[in-house]
């Protein structure tokens, strides 16, 4: 039987104090009505914490911009009813036992259907969701800066509302993550550049921003990928000095942990660098940063996540890779995604060593909130 005790040491960063190294990974869910999260919403976080998840970042919930989501079920971070309805998803989990951030997000000019548009134009570095492939408006100064400003606010106001840390979105294809790629970010201004490190100047005033907005001891976490949405194969740094260049600058403008998101946590970074069973990721960030790092990416599952949207089931796996690279501290946090979605109790279960009660994923579980 797998000994998963390394899964269940305490971390702790700042005011970041957790009971073990288990992170419910931020997954769309689309279940808030109007924008504003609700009872049920609360509930479903509840029971996460109460299955004994050590941290729990929500969906993505978006910065007050025109256009600053693409589907009417994502949540908002920003108004009254909004923040209220938050703080109270805050509080359920807190009164579980649990700690919370919620994900700071813009989504750019990505799409999410074609059945439903914002109001206003999307908007990106260079009116582009992938390379070729106009859509939307380019952002101009006055765009930048005040989104810049908002997610600023939205820091100030996940602070304010008790959350314990916020993990800010530049990953997958979405408004961040279009500055970062050289696919969607044609800019000739400071925002643009032909290294990954001007084209993170974007990423690193929004990191400052929000770090001024909420002092010096809030922790903050950064998600970031080479994959996007648009293109599985896109990597925004080929090698080890070209990440450093990418994330070492974001470290110092002011975040604590960079959640280095993978399709599949077991794959190595730079294998021609150390072998098929080398650094992940999130390891390869830890070890050229300094900084905490979370790994993710099909913890727990035999396939990865992009199978669900097609109908694909998953069945559970091994956790016997993810401990042999945790216990040689390769990175510091573990963030579980859709095994957490059907299987809630999934923290206690592997805690207790009872592996034969993990459930499968089925991707008819995404269809509703529980």
């Amino acid at each position: 039987m797998t000994n998963t005790d390394i899964l269940f040491q305490p971390f702790a960063l700042k005011t970041l104090d957790l009971p073990n190294r288990i992170v419910m990974a931020p997954m769309t869910r689309t279940k808030a009505e109007n924008g504003i999260p609700g009872a049920i919403n609360a509930e479903y976080y509840r029971k996460r914490a109460e299955g004994g998840v050590g941290l729990i970042l929500s969906e993505g919930t978006v910065v007050d911009r025109p256009a600053s989501r693409n589907d009417p079920g994502i949540p908002f971070f920003h108004g009254d009813a909004a923040i209220a309805g938050w703080k109270a998803v805050a509080d359920a989990v807190h009164a579980a036992g649990g700690k919370m951030g919620p994900q700071i997000w813009h989504t750019g000019s990505t799409r999410a259907s074609t059945e439903w548009e914002p109001d206003a134009p999307v908007e990106s570095p260079s009116g582009l969701l992938g390379p070729d492939q106009p859509r939307g408006n380019t952002m101009s100064d006055s765009d930048i800066a005040d989104t810049i400003a908002a997610f600023a606010k939205a820091a100030l106001d996940a602070k304010n509302a008790g959350f314990d840390t916020f993990e800010i979105h530049g990953a997958h294809g979405y408004l961040i993550d279009q500055f970062f790629w050289s696919g969607t970010n044609l800019r000739t201004d400071r925002f643009g550049g032909k290294t990954i490190a001007e084209r993170s100047t974007f990423a690193r005033e929004v990191v400052a921003a929000m770090r001024a907005a909420v002092g010096p001891d809030f922790p903050i976490i950064l998600r970031v990928s080479q994959w996007k949405q648009q293109d599985f194969t896109a990597r925004l740094a080929t090698t080890p000095d070209e990440m450093t260049s990418w994330l070492a600058p974001l470290v110092e403008a002011g975040v604590d942990i960079i959640h280095a998101s993978q399709r599949r946590f077991w794959e190595p970074e730079f294998p021609e660098i150390d072998g098929e069973k080398g650094l992940n990721f999130a390891g390869w960030a830890k070890k050229l940063t300094g900084a905490a790092t979370i790994s993710v990416g099909s913890v727990g599952l035999n396939s990865d996540f992009i199978g669900a949207f097609s109908g694909e089931s998953s069945q559970k796996s091994s956790l016997d890779g993810l401990v042999e690279r945790m216990e040689r501290n390769e990175f510091d946090l573990i963030a579980v995604g859709r095994a957490l979605i059907t299987d809630a109790q999934w923290p206690n279960k592997v805690a207790k060593g009872a592996f034969d009660q993990l459930e499968d994923f089925s991707p008819a579980a995404l269809a509703e909130l529980v």
